[in-house]
């Protein structure tokens, strides 16, 4: 449905993305991550035709963003990281001040604001004004002027931004029930959000795409599958390394955190395998004393952190 070809973006001499492309296929949820600056929030100004590239393309449908600017702008809606909202008016008289630019047949009109009304949970304060509004329940409005005009396309910079926990969750479960219907494509710096709302990541890091992949798929990419937490008494660091450094499917030894006589480390393995026995086998070969033996699958945050760390 979109198609991003070799898009880069200069402000002076920063390149704020650096020639990226992939595809977005129709009805599904991606997700923008990266960390602050990494180039998210240009990708959707030029993906809503608020900036033009300085070099490559995106291709919406049978549009190109560059050639036919509105006919994209018609297909989407957008919601930037501040909510487009007017503190003085009422949501209700906000919304249908919205629908009228988006041009939406008087008939129809009140039937579709009661409709987002009740999808985006705000019919309890469509009659007051909006500055008066907590910052979820203003999210909430925004996504409803975003949806006003029933876009194939929702385009949502971090969305959850600022908001309690409480709110996020909100937030999140209004996004999965329009995902059912819509293309979305969510940018924020919050992994669990990611995780929990999303069916696919493209990670960007200074401008590049760094990984792209389904959640569960991400989380295994580098190769490690888990990492294997274990405590002891009465162990030297480097004999412990040596030893279990010589087991089939370990990558790494890296010590964790130790106090008062206990030696932590972890167990980096290097596949999905679960290779628990082999090193419980040569652990008990040893006269160490074991504390602790727990295996930690890898979350989307470790895989996060290592595409994105500084080299």
């Amino acid at each position: 449905m979109i198609k991003v070809e070799n898009l880069t973006k200069y402000y002076g001499e920063l390149c704020a993305v650096n020639d990226i492309g992939f595809q977005i296929h129709k009805g599904e949820i991606l997700g923008l991550l990266g960390p602050n600056g990494a180039g998210k929030t240009t990708f959707m100004r030029m993906l809503t035709c608020y900036l033009n590239p300085s070099a490559g393309t995106i291709q919406v449908k049978d549009f190109n963003i560059l050639d036919h600017p509105l006919a994209i702008k018609k297909m989407m809606g957008y919601l930037p990281e501040n909510a487009p909202l007017y503190p003085d008016m009422i949501v209700y008289d906000y919304l249908r001040y919205v629908a009228d630019i988006r041009g939406l047949d008087p008939k129809t009109k009140q039937a579709r604001i009661d409709q987002l009304a009740a999808t985006c949970s705000i019919r309890e304060v469509m009659h007051q004004p909006i500055g008066e509004l907590s910052k979820g329940y203003k999210q909430r409005v925004g996504l409803a002027q975003a949806m006003m005009g029933d876009p194939e396309i929702l385009v949502l910079d971090e969305p959850t931004s600022g908001l309690d926990p409480n709110q996020i969750i909100e937030i999140r479960e209004i996004i999965k029930k329009i995902g059912k219907e819509k293309t979305i494509i969510l940018s924020t710096h919050i992994l669990s959000e990611a995780e929990a709302t999303c069916d696919r990541v493209v990670i960007i890091h200074k401008g590049k795409i760094v990984a792209d992949s389904r959640i569960e798929e991400l989380k295994q990419s580098l190769g490690k599958g888990s990492v294997i937490a274990l405590a002891f008494r009465h162990a030297e660091f480097p004999a412990l390394r040596g030893v279990l450094s010589q087991v089939a499917g370990v990558a790494a030894v890296e010590p964790g955190e130790s106090a008062d006589g206990i030696l932590a480390v972890n167990v980096i393995c290097n596949s999905g395998e679960d290779i628990r026995g082999p090193i419980y086998a040569a652990i008990k070969e040893q006269d160490w004393l074991l504390l602790e033996f727990s295996q930690q699958l890898r979350s989307l945050e470790n895989v996060f952190r290592e595409l994105t760390k500084e080299k």
